[in-house]
């Protein structure tokens, strides 16, 4: 499968939001049309999107449903995928039935593995497991709560799953300071399938280390949106 640069469109409040280590007070981006801001995307040569319910993260169920089914119906050629609040096996399939190409699990899959083991098996390849990551510990409900397990313990945990995986360095996140690439590489070494990479992603140079080191794309968020990484360039130089 081909490397994807991803952008993030996070949804808050229904707006989309860039946020600084998932702190909802430190917003570095506030925008009001999430379709405008996929078909922007879209038109600067995106095909796929990455799509987060913030509140749905926080309060543990989405809020944001009818935002990400308009997107879908608006832009059907669009590869999109959709976390934040999705614990349960009857959201998950709603989702899926309803066109969404991957739907991302984070705190579900540290509380029910089997039922995300067999939601994968249903749907392989639809299914990521969102593995967070703060100060080496995974976080959970919105990176509120750390679990006592380590990014790299949870990605050999389900690396003989259908499953595919992000993981996000939240200490880097929203900051656009570099990302920390040891950790990455010990992460991608351990999941045995594609892995997409988040978090602190803030130069070229950043993308082609991920990239190398084997990972299946990267999700952007701040330093698209503040024209520090350009869309268009970064197809050019690493899709493919």
């Amino acid at each position: 499968m081909r490397f994807e640069i991803i952008p993030a469109v996070d949804l808050k409040d229904r707006r989309v939001v860039q946020l600084q280590q998932g702190d909802f007070s430190k917003e570095i981006i506030s925008l009001p049309d999430p379709v405008s801001v996929v078909e922007n995307w879209i038109g600067l040569g995106a095909d796929v999107i990455h799509m987060v319910d913030l509140n749905g993260a926080l309060g543990g169920r989405l809020a944001h449903e009818d935002v990400i089914i308009d997107v879908r119906k608006k832009f059907p050629d669009l590869i999109l995928q959709v976390g934040g609040g999705i614990r349960d096996r009857e959201t998950a399939v709603r989702l899926l039935e309803s066109g969404i190409d991957r739907v991302i699990i984070g705190t579900g899959a540290m509380r029910d593995r089997e039922m995300v083991e067999k939601l994968a098996g249903e749907y392989e390849d639809r299914i990521v497991v969102a593995i967070d990551s703060r100060r080496g510990q995974v976080v959970v409900e919105g990176w509120r709560r750390r679990e006592e397990v380590t990014p790299v313990e949870v990605a050999e945990s389900f690396k003989h799953s259908k499953v595919l995986f992000l993981f996000t360095n939240v200490d880097v996140e929203g900051l656009m300071s570099g990302i920390d690439m040891d950790v990455i590489k010990k992460v991608l070494k351990k999941t045995g399938r594609r892995c997409i990479v988040s978090g602190g992603i803030s130069s070229y140079d950043d993308v082609r280390k991920i990239k190398e080191a084997g990972a299946g794309g990267v999700v952007i968020g701040s330093a698209l949106y503040t024209g520090l990484l350009d869309l268009k360039k970064l197809n050019e130089l690493f899709s493919g």
